[in-house]
């Protein structure tokens, strides 16, 4: 991690990163905003007594950044307007380089966890990428049961309504054996979100159903759940099955014209599924699956 101290008072400059070298950081000083201007940094140590300078450009440039101010005094001008541009937090002059520490990696811890998110969000919206739903997520209300023949199907939606409405979800799937811990632990503030139900003994599914009024969630279940709750069903014949999914031969040929039916023409398609265009048209009518224009 590299850390850029900008401050025009040389002593201080040098007294901040000879201790912060001590704790293994990387640092360079710039006595002024236009010279750090030119800087790569990770962290931004940025004074607000800088004479005759604005710090406003340095902020706008790395506000991606982790920017801290060391400040005089705490008014408009030194906190207020900078932390609107985009600087993290401040400290404030004479300060322990302990605590300055903390802030660094209180920030430090925050950015990773940031890049991670939008790492695993990306991964996720990729993975979900092909799974089809008209369905509109503004028509949920928690708390819910969806009944499904699809888990990812329902994955989707209820990825979607969270990231709509900027709800943290907690995920428990119930094939975890501390399921019961991480319910019981969860943040008030979150919307649990708890799939496998099927999998639960009788006696564990009672528990969990008398436990969940305490409860914000969404259970999602691949068979018929017996409930008190508000339920929906999501179905859908776009299925990406699983390897170890054993299918009907219907089911099959309605999965792969599903999948490729604007790949490949109906000739070509029906050669593939070794049977004749007349009975692939057939199958079409019987499963409504024509293509829509």
């Amino acid at each position: 991690m590299k850390i850029i101290i900008v401050e025009n008072e040389l002593y201080l400059a040098q007294s901040i990163a000879s201790r912060l070298h001590e704790h293994g950081y990387d640092t360079e000083t710039y006595s002024s905003v236009k010279e750090a201007m030119g800087s790569n940094g990770d962290v931004y140590l940025l004074s607000t007594n800088l004479p005759g300078q604005s710090t406003s450009p340095l902020i706008t440039k790395f506000k991606e950044k982790i920017i801290i101010l060391m400040v005089n005094y705490i008014n408009n001008d030194t906190v207020g307007e900078p932390l609107r541009l985009g600087a993290k937090d401040y400290i404030v002059k004479p300060f322990m380089l302990e605590d300055l520490m903390r802030k660094i990696e209180h920030y430090k811890e925050y950015q990773t966890l940031k890049k991670q998110t939008i790492l695993y969000q990306e991964y996720m919206d990729n993975l979900l990428y092909d799974i089809e739903t008209t369905f509109d997520v503004n028509k949920i209300t928690t708390p819910l049961v969806i009944e499904t023949n699809y888990q990812r199907l329902v994955d989707k939606v209820v990825f979607k309504y969270a990231q709509a409405n900027n709800i943290l979800l907690t995920f428990i799937p119930l094939t975890d054996k501390n399921w019961k811990n991480k319910i019981e632990k969860s943040s008030p503030s979150t919307l649990l979100y708890i799939t496998e139900i099927h999998e639960l003994k009788k006696i564990d599914r009672e528990f969990l159903l008398a436990l969940l009024p305490k409860y914000d969630f969404i259970v999602s279940s691949t068979a018929n759940l017996e409930s008190d709750f508000p339920t929906i069903t999501l179905t859908t014949d776009s299925k990406l099955y699983d390897r170890n999914e054993i299918l009907t031969i219907d089911d099959y040929v309605k999965f792969i014209v599903n999948s490729f039916q604007y790949k490949f023409p109906d000739t070509e398609l029906s050669k593939k599924l070794g049977i004749s265009r007349k009975s692939l048209w057939e199958k079409r009518k019987k499963y409504d699956l024509f293509k829509k224009k």
